[in-house]
């Protein structure tokens, strides 16, 4: 599985982190997906403290340690997430090159 999460991505999670207060030394980004949206399948980011060794593969990208589940993990193969912030939009984006469809929100997607 090869997620990648760009340099600004990075440098977002790592603010978020030392906002909330979490640890950057246990703290983790989740990045997964979820039933739902427009278009059948949503992404999902959340922070994390706990691992499930079994089921989760965790790699570091730019200083933040990132954990995806295995059926996450077969949607995601080669995506990657940026940060963009603009005069117009703001927030993190995914690049999925296995997503047939997208929805015009760019969080839910098709394969």
């Amino acid at each position: 599985m090869a997620l990648a999460i760009t340099e600004r991505a990075a440098a977002e999670v790592k603010n978020f982190f030392k906002e909330q207060e979490y640890d950057e030394t246990s703290a983790l980004l989740r990045v997964g997906i979820v039933s739902g949206g427009c278009s059948g399948l949503n992404y999902s980011l959340n922070i994390e403290t706990e691992v499930d060794e079994e089921n989760d593969k965790v790699t570091e990208h730019h200083g933040v340690r990132v954990v995806v589940d295995r059926k996450s993990a077969l949607y995601l193969d080669e995506t990657t997430v940026d940060y963009y912030e603009g005069l117009e939009a703001r927030g993190f984006q995914f690049k999925n090159p296995n997503a047939a469809r997208t929805c015009g929100c760019g969080q839910s997607f098709s394969v």
